[in-house]
């Protein structure tokens, strides 16, 4: 296998994933302005971004199916003509079924398309060694589009209305496309266990068999579960909810977005280690470790808000960072050590728990701040999921990593 080409694959991976990636906080941006210029209420927003990370999540699994039937090129290319699409089509709203609709359904899908599953599927077939370190390298180029773009989107929103922000990033998907579809590809030729694998061509009883298989496997639902409170401590109150919480609190909206800015930059950080240190320790533990540290940061976040920057909130910042997209490496570890050369497939699936959890959260989180006037209780309940995460984390079997020759997925 050509060391450049798949450095080059990894990097056209790397731009879908951090154009799609922006896609995915604007969100939360648009709280206030839609709010203030069209009169919707945080609950009717809160809606489509519900729908947007239940639909990002349920295409995970659908997509590394795509991908192995279509190939990875088409359905990236596919991903991106997607949140491009509905980008512009959001600029014409006039009504909060258009948001669900166009945002919701048509940015969810893209964005789900190129999610952690897309990172998977790249790792799996086209490296070997430091597959960890891989992993957590394509992460943090989600993040990279997720935070690092948010200042940038505050500005424009504050200087020239949401809309303008929207074209931005429709735009970029556009620009981006050529390039995308240039540089991915899957392999001339698949490792020896994959085609072995492949060469079985199982008809449709024996899939449905294989999907019944890590569905009754008690590894997979501990997997979810926990994965699903990640959704919901991350997407679904901090990309959602931080900068309208902060605002309430007096600060700017741009101010509270460099802050998840400072955040996504501590994410590279801690992913890239997360997956070194996922390829020589256990997962299992650096998961309880990483949820637990998180619950206890959420749980310190309501008294620290105000109205300016201090350094106990930027400290917030750097911790809550290190550790937001940390799990990502050792969960595709756990799916791999557990289901083989169906890991993507099932961590497809393990990412729609996630987003429902997310995009649970997202949906309640303004429900609360509507009833209660406050975010308070938000922040609490994902301390507390948190902490319930840190020891299902502990149960997870650790796993034994071995082909799928039979046709069926490993459950060890």
């Amino acid at each position: 296998m050509d060391t450049n080409r798949k450095w080059i694959v990894a990097a056209g991976a790397a731009l879908a994933i951090v154009v799609a990636g922006a896609f995915s906080t604007l969100a939360g941006l648009l709280v206030g302005p839609l709010h203030e210029e069209l009169g919707w209420s945080r609950s009717a927003v809160g809606l489509g971004s519900l729908v947007n990370m239940v639909v990002y999540g349920a295409t995970a699994p659908f997509a590394a199916a795509l991908m192995d039937r279509v190939g990875m090129r088409k359905v990236a290319v596919g991903a991106l003509g997607l949140v491009g699409g509905g980008a512009l089509l959001a600029t014409t709203m006039t009504a909060p079924w258009q948001f669900v609709l166009y945002w919701g359904v048509l940015v969810g899908l893209g964005t789900g398309a190129t999610a952690t599953t897309f990172a998977a599927t790249v790792t799996e077939r086209w490296f070997v060694a430091r597959r960890g370190l891989v992993a957590g390298l394509l992460t943090a180029a989600s993040v990279v589009g997720q935070f690092v773009f948010l200042p940038l989107l505050s500005w424009v929103i504050d200087a020239w209305g949401w809309r303008a922000a929207a074209y931005g990033l429709a735009f970029a998907a556009a620009g981006a496309l050529p390039l995308v579809y240039a540089a991915v590809r899957d392999p001339d030729a698949a490792p020896l266990h994959v085609r072995a694998d492949k060469a079985i061509k199982p008809d449709k009883a024996v899939r449905t068999a294989q999907t019944v298989n890590f569905l009754r496997s008690g590894p997979f639902w501990l997997l979810a579960g926990t994965f699903a409170v990640c959704g919901a401590s991350t997407n679904g109150v901090m990309w959602t909810h931080f900068a309208p919480a902060a605002h309430d609190h007096g600060m700017p909206t741009t101010v509270a977005a460099s802050l998840l800015s400072l955040i996504g930059i501590f994410n590279v950080a801690g992913t890239v280690s997360s997956g070194w240190a996922t390829d020589r320790f256990d997962p299992r533990r650096l998961l309880a470790a990483y949820y637990a540290l998180r619950g206890l940061s959420l749980l310190a976040l309501p008294p620290l808000l105000s109205a300016t920057v201090d350094p106990p909130l930027v400290a917030f910042t750097l911790v809550f960072g290190l550790l937001d997209v940390a799990t990502v490496p050792p969960t595709i570890a756990l799916c791999r050590a557990h289901y083989g050369t169906g890991a993507p497939v099932v961590f497809g699936w393990v990412s729609a728990a996630h987003q429902v959890g997310a995009g649970s959260v997202a949906y309640v989180g303004g429900v609360v701040r509507d009833l209660f006037g406050s975010y308070d209780l938000v922040w609490v309940g994902a301390g507390v999921l948190c902490a319930v995460a840190a020891l299902l984390a502990l149960v997870i079997e650790r796993g034994q990593r071995r082909p799928c020759s039979s046709g069926a997925l490993s459950t060890a």
